[in-house]
């Protein structure tokens, strides 16, 4: 009998992983930095692709349902993207204050952010949840849908933006897991939320065995039923110790003084997004005009990018608690080394999945939709998009950086010259007055990226961050 023999590297390899995996290593200020990127990138990486399983799997199967309950999905979407802003950037801020407080060691400082932030996060929610409830059917025709689209499916809008509490605690939480290093957490909270909405989805929405046959409206009551799953995960680590931040019930009388730090870093989170939403927002009414098998050709594709997008955000995500870290611990030139690396290694990445998009774009496609008008618009949207997909790489990771520093104003000013002075117009002048048709919008997304990547490099080499206080 012979024995199997692993080399001693990849050994290594596989050692780090399961350390990545299990969380064993939460103080990133010394040692290698390289190890330091895979031990908290491969858990990031993890919660960001498990993120985008959630519309992945939910675009899969409503898309058995037909095009006007994909087109319902993607209209949605594109309202709830202000609570994604929110939740984002309460998620950012979160991150770098705890961060930063994890860099100084001081973990009962982090907790009391951490108790501030989940109140902030219910009180946002509560807000969007009675809008939700009261104006679904006025969310989903602004955002130009159909009288037929909104009379059949405005449910699934309203149960979206109803649960919304679900959203907002799971992206706060995993904030708070990062910024303390037990990114392990937040990827398993992701791991057990996802597990849910597989086994639900296609049990409500074609109503197999017990269930009731749901349709469009079963993905959003497996999602949120996914969703709450993970959060309850999520707290009973947070308030039994099993976390480096331990929560308790007294952290959860209101401080002024904390949540206005909170709000003070979270704020340009918030708006970054918002701006960059409500260009989503204004793109999505521009496909809209090219018809229902267009917009879910379009949506479908855009699905499939996040799928790619995120599991980058986990390697952004890994170099703004490497920031917020190495900034707290006293350590700037350590953060920026930090920085550059974990951006070549998003480049590499991205490199690759525009060769597959180039390549495979419409089997992508394909997997997801019959139509064929869907898939002409999506196998478009993926060849275009994979065009500017190397600048992503940069941008994505320069601007998380800025954010883990607790310089949450620059990445936003940066978002809005390039989202609202150039995307918008330049979409605009494609579509309606040069008539590219819809390729005019994937360009415009595609020069936009492209142009953010290198406007955030001069500014990041001139190292202002380094300096910021929070």
């Amino acid at each position: 009998m012979t024995e199997t023999i692993i080399p001693a590297k990849k050994l290594s390899v596989f050692k780090l992983f399961q350390q990545a995996v299990r969380g064993d290593i939460t103080d990133f200020t010394t040692g290698s930095i390289n190890k330091a990127i895979f031990l908290l990138a491969v858990p990031m990486i993890l919660e960001m692709v498990l993120e985008s399983l959630f519309a992945i799997v939910d675009i899969y199967f409503v898309n058995q349902v037909g095009t006007a309950a994909v087109s319902t999905v993607i209209l949605t979407e594109a309202s709830l993207t202000i609570l994604y802003s929110v939740a984002w950037g309460l998620a950012m801020g979160v991150t770098a204050m705890v961060a930063r407080r994890a860099g100084e060691k001081n973990f009962a400082a982090a907790g009391d952010i951490a108790a501030q932030a989940i109140l902030l996060a219910t009180f946002f929610s509560i807000i969007i949840s009675i809008t939700g409830f009261i104006f679904p059917k006025e969310i989903l025709g602004f955002m130009g849908a159909s009288k037929d689209v909104v009379k059949e499916n405005f449910l699934f809008t309203q149960i979206m933006l109803t649960g919304n509490i679900v959203i907002m605690l799971l992206f706060v939480n995993n904030g708070i897991f990062r910024g303390i290093g037990n990114a392990n957490l937040a990827m398993k909270s992701l791991l057990i939320a996802n597990a849910i909405n597989i086994i639900l989805d296609p049990l409500l929405i074609k109503g197999i065995g017990p269930f009731p046959e749901l349709g469009l409206h079963g993905a959003a009551v497996a999602t949120t039923i996914g969703r709450a799953c993970g959060v309850v995960y999520q707290l009973y680590f947070l308030f039994n110790g099993k976390a480096l931040v331990k929560l308790v019930k007294k952290q959860f009388t209101i401080s002024i003084t904390i949540m206005k730090q909170i709000l003070d870093t979270s704020l340009g989170g918030m708006f970054q997004f918002i701006i960059g939403s409500c260009s989503w927002i204004f793109l999505a009414k521009l496909i809209a005009g090219f018809g229902t098998a267009v917009t879910a050709g379009y949506g479908t594709a855009i699905r499939i990018c996040i799928f790619t997008i995120l599991p980058a955000w986990g390697l952004a995500n890994a170099a703004a608690t490497l920031v917020g870290q190495n900034l707290g611990a006293g350590q700037p030139e350590r953060a920026e080394k930090s920085v550059w690396r974990t951006a070549f290694m998003a480049l590499c990445f991205f490199a690759l999945v525009a060769l597959i998009f180039f390549f495979f774009g419409a089997t992508l496609m394909r997997f997801f939709t019959a139509d064929k008008v869907a898939i002409e618009s999506g196998t478009l949207c993926l060849h275009i998009l994979a065009i500017g997909y190397i600048f992503f790489a940069y941008g994505m990771i320069i601007t998380q950086s800025f954010n883990g520093a607790g310089d949450t104003k620059t990445p936003t000013y940066i978002n809005l010259f390039v989202f609202w002075l150039i995307q918008i117009p330049i979409a605009y002048l494609f579509v309606k007055y040069l008539k590219f048709g819809q390729e005019g919008v994937y360009m415009a997304i595609c020069i936009a990226e492209s142009i953010l990547a290198a406007v955030s490099i001069i500014i990041f080499k001139r190292g202002k961050w380094k300096s910021i206080k929070v």
